[in-house]
């Protein structure tokens, strides 16, 4: 059975500094490196075929130290921005402490956690992924079928909108639903039941 891993890219120059990222193209901070190193030493026993990510350094960043430490340095990578972050709009760069207090933390909650309300000027969970689903169903998936074991490194949102999808959950549930820097998340794909099987986390 295929394998397909998923992993929020190591934490940026702007996680660190509590910022509203989105598209705006940072950096991993020493950190982020570091967890990119740590996730490709927890994947050496898998093979890959294929790797995806968005055209956001900090992913690809991670993509690249991960399958070095990983030892498949060899392995070309699919950059597209359907995979990117959520757009945050008016939020990006902004602090979030401080966009809190303007805001009110309920409000900042809702636009950073919920499904279908954006940020003034981005993208909500939904519009996300309206662009990360349609990926998933013409590139990703058709790898995984065909027997090919699948690395996809993204951000937060475009792969809680795809862990959404996958794990069937509810606009409530995801709520919830965070998804850690660093940390590869496995699922195996069932040729049988054509489903995706939730393995976990490899801590």
């Amino acid at each position: 059975m295929s394998l397909l891993v998923l992993l929020r890219h190591g934490e940026s120059q702007w996680n660190l500094e509590n910022r509203f990222t989105g598209w705006v193209d940072v950096d991993l901070s020493p950190r982020g490196e570091e967890e990119a190193r740590q996730a490709g030493e927890k994947l050496r026993d898998i093979p890959f075929d294929v790797v995806f990510t968005s055209v956001l350094k900090r992913a690809i960043r991670t993509a690249e130290i991960a399958l070095e430490a990983a030892g498949q340095s060899h392995l070309p990578l699919i950059k597209d921005q359907a995979l990117n972050e959520r757009h945050y709009g008016d939020l990006q760069g902004l602090n979030k402490a401080e966009t809190a207090k303007k805001f009110g933390e309920e409000q900042v909650h809702l636009w950073r956690r919920s499904y279908d309300i954006a940020p003034p000027g981005g993208e909500s969970l939904k519009d996300t992924a309206e662009r990360v689903l349609p990926y998933w169903e013409s590139k990703i998936l058709p790898e995984l079928k065909a027997g090919k074991n699948v690395l996809v490194v993204a951000h937060g949102n475009s792969l809680r909108a795809l862990v959404m999808h996958l794990d069937g959950l509810s606009k409530e549930e995801v709520l919830e639903l965070n998804i850690p820097t660093g940390v590869p998340l496995v699922y195996e794909y069932d040729p049988n039941s054509d489903r995706l099987i939730k393995k976990g986390y490899l801590e």
